[in-house]
């Protein structure tokens, strides 16, 4: 009788931590939902011009319209996209129409087209300031000699290409060039597996349950020593 009280507690117990981890999965889904939410009503607001000084904690995700001149010189960020396969993202430097430099994400382009002469000059540009988190212990160094990045590592990029380290991803160009696409910040890329997880905790406090009672029958069937 020991045995089966034991056993029927630790069960209990173990199934009751699985839900409450589910359960905590499940408000982090809703905190999620709301924080990503947030996100896209802020991307798609009205633009505006860049600000004077831009802060990453509070302009990140801003969207802006901007006139200025994209100058020579580029980096090319290597990314893959779905149904298309590997191409690089075009980084330029860009001046604003009062003299500051910032850089600008044209938008990818294929892997035969990473050397492809682009159109330079004045242009108008709609999008978003970013600062993405791309960069983690596992990136590799950017291949300067060969121009290839694994990461928008926006203050390294801006040493390099000479302005300052704030980035505008754009939405639309005045006179888009016809090989690059641009790609516009959005909340797709952001994690969002809070589902994925609760219904993991919560199936495995099924079986937890399932198997607590699969060896409390076997115990039934024996005599207790």
């Amino acid at each position: 009788m020991r045995r089966w009280v034991f056993l029927l507690t630790f069960g209990l117990i173990g199934a009751a931590i699985l839900i409450g981890l589910g359960t905590w999965q499940l408000q982090r889904l809703d905190w999620k939902q709301g924080v990503l939410a947030d996100i896209d009503s802020r991307i798609t607001a009205t633009p505006v011009a860049v600000p004077a000084t831009p802060y990453p904690a509070t302009d990140k995700y801003l969207p802006v319209q901007a006139q200025g001149t994209i100058l020579p010189g580029e980096a090319h960020v290597l990314v893959s996209i779905k149904d298309v396969g590997p191409g690089y993202r075009i980084i330029a430097p860009y001046e604003l129409a009062d003299g500051r430099r910032i850089l600008l994400d044209r938008g990818f382009v294929r892997d035969a087209a990473k050397n492809n002469t682009r159109t330079t000059g004045p242009i108008s540009v709609t999008g978003n300031l970013h600062w993405p988190d791309e960069v983690d212990s596992y990136t590799p160094a950017p291949d300067l000699a060969g121009n290839t990045w694994f990461a928008r590592d926006v203050p390294a990029l801006a040493q390099v290409l000479g302005t300052d380290p704030v980035l505008l991803i754009a939405r639309t160009i005045s006179e888009p060039n016809p090989s690059v696409t641009p790609l516009p910040v959005d909340s797709a890329g952001i994690p969002n597996d809070h589902l994925q997880y609760a219904i993991t905790w919560f199936s495995l406090a099924a079986i937890w349950l399932a198997m607590t009672f699969f060896f409390m029958r076997s115990m039934r069937s024996k005599p207790e020593s």
